[in-house]
């Protein structure tokens, strides 16, 4: 199983099979509730490998991943399309879309001794735009 990311603003932003190491998808509603709520989110959690550039191979995009964390509210851009692909036997298992997506948590972590540093993205759709986020799945992969 794999994972493409791709994030469309100001730049794209692209992430592949060998950054992405988890993904968690949420539905969010209020635990309190009684009944349906309409107080509905959605959320992703996705953790993987910052990939060191060696050998002239070109950098992967998770400084631009840091970089979207730090654009203030008050800029549009703030707000960017992200598109993340769950791949499996050369399937699209899942393709979900936030059109208005912002970043909740950035966080990097480097050791030592790994070698190689760890990084976590918590993004949320904007919750008044909520209708406007996708699931869907279940058709072959493009250009792998």
């Amino acid at each position: 199983m794999g994972f493409r990311l791709k994030v469309e603003g100001a730049e794209t932003i692209e992430l592949g099979l060998d950054n992405i190491q988890k993904v968690v998808y949420d539905t969010d509603t209020p635990d309190d509730s009684n009944a349906r709520s309409t107080d509905v989110g959605s959320t992703l959690k996705i953790s993987g490998k910052i990939i060191t550039a060696t050998d002239g191979d070109k950098a992967d995009d998770t400084l631009k991943l840091a970089l979207w964390s730090l654009v203030p509210a008050e800029k549009a851009d703030c707000y960017r399309k992200l598109t993340l692909e769950v791949i499996a036997a050369n399937q699209v298992v899942r393709e979900i879309v936030f059109p208005n997506a912002f970043v909740v948590d950035y966080k990097e972590s480097f050791g030592d001794t790994e070698g190689i540093g760890q990084f976590d993205l918590y993004v949320k759709q904007k919750k008044d735009k909520t209708e406007l986020a996708k699931l869907n799945g279940g058709y072959p992969v493009n250009d792998i």
